[in-house]
């Protein structure tokens, strides 16, 4: 639900405060939230010293909180609320916000389960307010070329779909997302797995039955750091889906299959090593070189020259929040709805329950 378009004064910019500093709020949320029309980035809330000199560097007009609770006791000052801060704590902060009246963006997993995120959702509903979830890897370049190849029929009726998010990181880097700590919803399976997933049930439907593996591969790991799962969708088509920090090869970002012909593509979206080197979002945003197109051909392997160059269209993380301030300020459609998110983390648990039990989990 999108809720009721919000008036603003004067045409001024809707006001967001961004919960959380760290990698998620400082490299993709303020960036494109400040890049966006019709949006501004009015607070920060964090209580680390260096991430709040690093926000007053940044955007030297932000106010500084130190507690989300320094934030809400001035909600009618905001008009959008964005959670950018631990997994652990994205149920209660978007509860306290829309129990504020306001409407909110989370970032993914918008919760640690299906059923609290249908919670939310309903939550929103009855206070006819904005929830979105920050699924980014919507606006990829690979996911929008694949889309566009669907949409045109160019491979056909799709048999397998094989998605792959893969690092080679030998040493855990340690924090919350890699705590072996139930509570702290770390783990690749709901970190990367929550954007494989969400790809997936984006192209080609619902899921029917899912099948997993997780493994702990790295001396010190405490959660899981290669995992693969394997969704039937109920359209017929299989997703082979691998999360991985410990992966010394890496493999196709896709390899489509269809009908057809097949679609493989090499390499991650350029727009994520953009943010982190203090790029912004401009002309030629999201593009990348010729090199690295895919290839999309039938009978022979894309290495060895089969078939041809399919040009990647550019990569558009600001689309999302575009969208997010046309919804609230138009009524226009939310990009991502709880309601969606939920699906992919029924898909997470089931994964996480056919790994424990070794069985496949019909959905």
């Amino acid at each position: 639900m999108t809720g009721t378009p919000l008036g603003t004064a004067s045409g001024s910019p809707l006001r967001v405060g961004l919960v959380g500093y760290g990698l998620a709020g400082s490299v993709f949320h303020a960036p494109l939230i400040a890049a966006t029309q019709g949006l501004a980035l009015d607070t920060v809330v964090t209580s680390n010293p260096e991430r709040q000199r690093q926000a007053r560097a940044e955007f030297p007009d932000v106010r500084l909180a130190a507690t989300p609770d320094e934030l809400f006791d001035r909600a009618a000052e905001l008009d959008l609320i964005v959670v950018a801060s631990p997994n652990k704590t994205h149920v209660p902060l978007a509860t306290t916000a829309l129990k504020a009246g306001l409407p909110v963006v989370v970032d993914k997993p918008v919760a640690g389960t299906a059923a609290e995120a249908r919670e939310l959702a309903a939550l929103a509903e009855e206070r006819e307010l904005l929830l979105s979830v920050f699924q980014n890897r919507r606006w990829d370049n690979d996911f929008l070329t694949l889309r566009k190849l669907l949409n045109e029929g160019e491979l056909g009726t799709v048999w397998r779909f094989e998605s792959r998010f893969e690092r080679w990181r030998p040493k855990p880097k340690g924090g919350w997302r890699e705590s072996g700590d139930p509570a702290e919803i770390g783990g690749l399976l709901y970190d990367l797995g929550s954007h494989v997933v969400d790809q997936a049930l984006v192209l080609f439907g619902p899921a029917a039955s899912v099948y997993a593996e997780t493994d702990i591969r790295r001396p010190g790991a405490e959660t899981d750091d290669d995992t693969f799962i394997a969704i039937t969708h109920t359209g017929g088509v299989r997703s082979h889906l691998y999360v991985s920090a410990t992966t010394a090869q890496l493999g196709p970002r896709f390899r489509v299959l269809g009908s057809a012909a097949g679609y493989v593509k090499y390499g991650l979206d350029p727009q994520e090593a953009a943010l982190r080197d203090g790029l912004r979002p401009g002309p030629g945003w999201g593009a990348e070189p010729e090199s690295l197109w895919g290839r999309v051909g039938s009978g022979e392997s894309p290495v060895t020259g089969g078939g041809h160059a399919e040009p990647t269209l550019p990569g558009d993380y600001p689309a999302y929040y575009a969208a997010v301030a046309k919804a609230l300020l138009e009524g226009a459609p939310n990009p991502v709805t709880a309601r969606e998110a939920a699906a992919a983390l029924d898909v997470l648990e089931a994964a996480r329950r056919s790994a424990r039990e070794k069985v496949t989990v019909t959905l």
